[in-house]
């Protein structure tokens, strides 16, 4: 199985500059204890420096992970915050028929709601929620 951790970077920062990534470590370390065997492909460990990637770079490692998000078995999305590159990831994923986890607050939202196969309102949940269930089951 193969996983795609899609999530905020940069969000809505609007000079030079990166969200914390730890959420990155907490998702792969949940989906690890049922699916030790999952490959898990986490863009901000492929790309530590993207920030800092010329127009062209940028360009093609963003089609690159979205790409990437729609031949993954499965998506989960972290969004305490919109996030123009991770909906693009959902959306490549959601029409190549994918399974969307996704876990924000803003469960109002009309994106996240369209293409989300189940939404958590927390980081905390949706660890809790994974250690119980089999995510190749849903």
């Amino acid at each position: 199985m193969k996983i795609f951790i899609a999530g905020v970077m940069q969000g809505s920062i609007k000079g030079h500059g990166i969200q914390g990534q730890d959420y990155r470590e907490r998702i792969r370390e949940a989906v690890k204890i049922n699916h030790p065997d999952a490959k898990i492909v986490d863009p901000f460990s492929l790309f530590p420096d993207s920030v800092d990637y010329n127009d062209q770079r940028a360009k093609q490692v963003l089609f690159e992970m979205a790409a990437e998000a729609g031949a993954s078995d499965m998506v989960i999305s972290y969004l305490p915050e919109a996030s123009l590159g991770t909906a693009l990831e959902m959306i490549r994923a959601y029409d190549n028929g994918k399974t969307i986890f996704t876990i924000s607050p803003m469960e109002k939202n009309w994106v996240i709601r369209a293409l989300s196969t189940k939404l958590f309102p927390s980081l905390d949940e949706f660890c809790d929620w994974v250690s119980q269930n089999h995510l190749s089951e849903i």
